[in-house]
């Protein structure tokens, strides 16, 4: 796929709207394979590569950024009204653009609470969650914009840099036990590379609007956490019941724990034929601990 992404991606030019973990990662995974990204940032970087944008003010990309764009990716949550920020400020500005794709980065939340079972892209949408409904509204408008779209459904994002190692280290993670709970995952690199193994198909006839990028084994937050000590050579501290974590918790981390479900990827990997670099998050572990020794962190 590598030869072919870098014939594809050779001449072509992507804004990314959101330039914070996963933003970064894709961009830079587009660089890596000779395309031109674009990342936005709420003020003005002393970098060629970033752009301003801040829908919460009157600061908007100048026209010469669009000049020669080819995709878009929005990694931008919604507003508090669950408005897109993208689509609110800059919609007419795409519509006018000959853009072959856009991409939006929505979350797995919207299927609310499936009590551990299995949920496809065929299921019901049934978000629980204020931010998932909003997501939901976000993902509706995009889907009415007219635009060549594509959304993608993610679950918990971990990476170089973002994984449990970092709280392990920091010491302020919390290890608690909650029976038969269970939370999907999936690693920046197969998000940043799912999207650009999507992209290049967009004119295949199995092209699919809405896709979820999940790994393969959806698991307890506790084994991943054990397994990290493991990896790093440390004993993991005695787990907390969750009743007893409840009033240890914000309100934010306590809404994630309301909500179990495995997300399938089956449309992804198995329909689509994309090949996940981290099957599991053992494998996604173990990278990102060598990124880790790699810059003598540890």
């Amino acid at each position: 796929m590598e030869k072919f992404a870098r014939n594809s991606l050779k001449k072509k030019k992507f804004i990314i709207f959101g330039g914070g973990f996963s933003g970064k990662f894709i961009a830079n995974e587009i660089r890596r394979l000779g395309g031109e990204a674009l990342t936005s940032s709420r003020e003005i970087q002393n970098n060629t590569t970033s752009f301003v944008f801040n829908s919460l003010s009157s600061l908007l990309p100048p026209d010469h950024i669009f000049e020669g764009t080819t995709h878009v990716i929005s990694c931008i949550p919604p507003d508090k009204s669950g408005k897109d920020p993208v689509l609110l400020k800059l919609h007419k500005k795409l519509k006018s653009l000959d853009l072959e794709w856009v991409g939006y980065l929505s979350t797995t939340g919207v299927y609310g609470n499936t009590f551990g079972e299995w949920v496809s892209e065929k299921d019901p949408v049934r978000p629980l969650q204020d931010r998932s409904k909003r997501r939901l509204l976000c993902e509706r408008r995009w889907l009415d914009s007219n635009l060549p779209i594509q959304i993608f459904r993610l679950p918990g994002i971990y990476g170089p840099g973002r994984s449990t190692f970092e709280s392990i280290l920091k010491k302020n993670i919390k290890v608690i036990h909650k029976p038969n709970q269970v939370f999907s995952r999936i690693h920046v690199a197969d998000i940043a590379n799912a999207i650009i193994f999507l992209l290049l198909k967009i004119n295949h006839e199995n092209f699919k609007q809405i896709i979820n990028i999940a790994d393969n084994y959806p698991t307890s937050q506790i084994e991943v956490i054990e397994h990290s000590y493991k990896l790093l050579g440390l004993k993991m501290p005695k787990p907390i019941n969750f009743d007893d974590a409840k009033k240890l918790l914000s309100p934010i981390a306590l809404s994630f724990w309301e909500e179990n479900r495995r997300v399938s990827n089956k449309l992804l990997c198995k329909d689509l034929g994309y090949e996940l670099i981290h099957n599991n998050y053992k494998s996604g572990l173990e990278s990102c601990l060598e990124i880790i020794k790699q810059k003598n962190l540890i």
